[in-house]
């Protein structure tokens, strides 16, 4: 077994957080014990480039006690939770590449090893490791498919398979229902939260919160920071979007003016350079400015550091600019997911859900993935509800079921008045 984690002697430690994790996370637990007697991907290979925390560390658990041979390694270079690194190469014996704080350098020779394991599927958070892919780093004829986490990942995807370029079929996690409608929203909106005030201790009721971007991720952070006592402001570049977060109480301008008003900005749009040049200059003494999105291009971080007199750091991933009016900003977390940097992710019950679709994606791209196109595809519905139904048991929750009546009344055009 190859790795290359922080120091084993960590395992310990992260052994414990796993199984905490694990006691949170029902719907996978379910999925494991199945996989366990049905073997449905013994003889598979898999490559995961993901967020190494202890709900990653479950989900690697549960494909190997499917029959998988796993490598895994860290989708980003600060969200990886060292203990737990540790733990899969010693307690769980799954190959891991991943170091919190790794450079470039190091991020990407991960990715490599990873590619070295010569994957029939994939597993991705934000499409490094398919895009290296499809670079020509280590693509074979033996990759029948992959599944994509997040929403930046599925942007990227979804534009190799406009241009043609796609070589194999993937499951975009991200769109499914189970996955977006409440890891986007409860998890993003609480663990953003919880990283912001990890980083910097700081009162959120009475300031000036801007959210950039209403997306799923978007609502449930301006959702969260209300609840917290803070006035939000969203900016958007989507009319509906930005229709909608009016309609929900919040304030809605464009960054320009947000700028001037905020005293904490979070970007979670999935773009690039949304706080630019123009809008650091406007913004007050203290400002504190971090990111949710996945890749840490939302803010334009060098146009900052070119811009600033001087720069410091003051905490623990937190780095003060001084702009040229003498007034300082604070970036969180070199810019990078502060949900992932500064504290642990989105809660075990959460991404309970997102790994779930995970693992049943790969066992149907283990079972049926050479009838499948070279396209993004969506979650199937029935993985979609399975989950759902799953969820609901966990949580003892019981619903109603549509009798004949109803069925036969939903179905029909004759019925009415």
């Amino acid at each position: 077994m190859k790795y290359d984690v922080k120091d084993l002697s960590l395992s310990g430690h992260g052994y414990k957080r796993i199984l905490w994790a694990d006691r949170q996370m029902c719907v996978l637990t379910s999925i494991r014990e199945e996989f366990k007697k049905k073997k449905p991907l013994k003889g598979f290979r898999i490559s995961a480039c993901l967020h190494v925390t202890t709900e990653t560390a479950n989900l690697m658990i549960t494909l190997k006690e499917g029959g998988a041979d796993i490598v895994l390694c860290a989708s980003n270079p600060l969200s990886t939770q060292d203990d737990v690194a540790a733990s899969l190469v010693k307690d769980f014996g799954i190959s891991t590449f991943a170091k919190k704080g790794e450079d470039s350098k190091t991020y990407y020779r991960h990715i490599h090893a990873a590619l070295e394991h010569h994957p029939h599927i994939t597993m991705d958070d934000g499409a490094d490791l398919v895009s290296e892919l499809h670079r020509g780093k280590g693509l074979s004829n033996g990759v029948v498919g992959g599944t994509e986490e997040t929403t930046t990942g599925v942007i990227r995807l979804r534009s190799l398979e406009k241009k043609g370029l796609l070589k194999f079929p993937i499951f975009a996690i991200n769109d499914a229902d189970t996955k977006h409608l409440f890891d986007n929203r409860y998890g993003t909106g609480q663990s953003t939260i919880d990283g912001i005030i990890r980083a910097t201790n700081v009162l959120l009721s009475g300031r000036s919160f801007v959210v950039a971007g209403y997306g799923w991720c978007g609502k449930g952070l301006a959702a969260r920071a209300k609840g917290m006592g803070a006035h939000v402001i969203v900016t958007e570049t989507d009319e509906l979007r930005a229709l909608e977060a009016v309609m929900d109480g919040f304030q809605v301008m464009p960054m320009k003016e947000a700028a001037r008003a905020g005293d904490i900005f979070v970007t979670v749009t999935g773009n690039l350079n949304v706080i630019r040049r123009e809008h650091f200059l406007s913004m007050k003494d203290g400002s504190i400015i971090a990111n949710s999105g996945h890749f840490n291009a939302e803010v334009d971080i060098p146009a900052l550091k070119k811009l600033s007199k001087k720069k410091r750091m003051v905490r623990d991933y937190v780095e003060e600019f001084t702009l040229p009016s003498g007034r300082k900003v604070y970036l969180l977390a070199e810019g990078r997911l502060v949900n992932l940097s500064t504290a642990e992710g989105h809660p075990a019950s959460v991404m309970d859900m997102s790994f779930a679709n995970q693992a049943l994606c790969v066992e149907s791209l283990a079972r049926s993935a050479k009838m499948l196109e070279k396209r993004v595809y969506r979650v199937p519905a029935n993985i979609d509800a399975e989950v759902a139904r799953r969820k609901l048991k966990s949580m003892q929750v019981g619903i109603d079921r549509l009798t004949p009546e109803q069925k036969h009344y939903l179905a029909s055009w004759e019925l009415g008045t």
